[in-house]
């Protein structure tokens, strides 16, 4: 019996390298396609390729498993994208590269997997950033189902291209037959994520911060705007569950688990044994409340996190603070 054949792009950052080695142990052959090498530590992918995705013909060519360019995948998924945590996204400053940047290359993915005589089944990673704005002031109350994103009014250029390009693939799975799935994540963090440089996220930053040896931990905003985060084992389980089914409806992918971003300061602090004074200070926010609505998840599915957000934060404070002892 041959092995099952998948293309992960991105597979050099965060969610795409972790998924790697999830379908290397399900048994899978695995092709993984990045700008950059994964940051912490060799792929598992049995053939990783560099590649700028962007460019049409190295889509086209990343995504034929031969020379003769006339036989695909059995599944793709699609992590690759501009992207960053609230320092990178929320600034203003790098909107025209992510629209630009990720946008190209889901016109570029869409295109040749529908040039197949028998397409791949496509995942494609959208975010909870294309949810309304106006849903989301209350830090207490925020609206997240799947059935609210529209009328749409995105929090950032960021949210704009993943609702752009979440209507992309569904315009190719009705116009070109492409089989496809797509997800909304909700702040995934973990072991192996990106922890300083500006792109982290809160999670990684705020352990980060904990493990530093600083007497004040700072806090961007008030600290009373809210989030769910998901650790990436649950979400990695999610998006597998997902693929394995017949259900093509947009789905949430995220923790019900709400904390304000103080608390989740004061949880990192906890978990590394410190004492420090939080400072809330002016800088990017986002939206005041943001919190994952998993009913429609768990119908179809039947699926729910096994980690708790203390737990994840464990592991990952543990990798972070490891991460800073390397560095000495």
């Amino acid at each position: 019996m041959n092995k099952k054949k998948a293309l992960v792009l991105g597979a050099g950052g965060f969610i795409g390298s972790h998924m790697v080695k999830r379908l290397k142990k399900e048994g899978y052959w695995v092709r993984g396609v990045d700008l950059k090498n994964p940051e912490f530590g060799d792929t598992e992918a049995d053939e990783f390729v560099i590649a700028d995705l962007r460019d049409p013909k190295k889509v086209q060519t990343v995504m034929h498993l031969d020379q003769s360019f006339g036989k695909g995948f059995d599944e793709v998924y699609q992590f690759a994208a501009d992207m960053g945590g609230a320092g990178y996204i929320f600034t203003g400053e790098n909107d025209a590269d992510v629209m630009h940047n990720s946008a190209t290359i889901n016109l570029n993915v869409a295109h040749y997997a529908s040039l197949f005589e028998h397409p791949p089944k496509i995942f494609y990673s959208s975010s909870a950033c294309i949810y309304p704005e106006r849903n989301q002031l209350d830090p207490d109350n925020p609206l997240c189902s799947e059935d609210s994103a529209y009328p749409a009014e995105p929090d950032s250029e960021y949210g704009w291209e993943k609702l752009f390009s979440e209507r992309l693939y569904k315009s190719y799975a009705r116009n070109y037959g492409l089989d496809v799935r797509i997800a909304r994540f909700h702040n995934i963090y973990g072991p192996e994520g990106t922890w300083t440089g500006g792109k982290e996220k809160a999670p990684a930053a705020m352990c980060r911060k904990a493990a530093e040896d600083t007497q004040i931990m700072e806090v961007w905003g008030p600290g009373t705007q809210t989030r769910s985060f998901l650790y990436i084992d649950d979400c990695i389980d999610a998006v597998r569950s997902l693929m394995n089914s017949d259900c093509t409806t947009i789905l949430n992918i995220g923790s019900e688990e709400m904390i304000s971003i103080n608390d989740l300061a004061s949880l990192a602090l906890s978990i590394s044994g410190r004492e420090k004074e939080i400072k809330n200070i002016d800088g990017p926010v986002g939206v005041m409340g943001r919190c994952s609505d998993n009913a429609l998840i768990q119908k179809h599915l039947g699926w729910a996190p096994k980690y708790s957000l203390k737990e994840g934060m464990k592991l990952t404070f543990s990798f972070i603070e490891q991460e800073l002892k390397n560095e000495i």
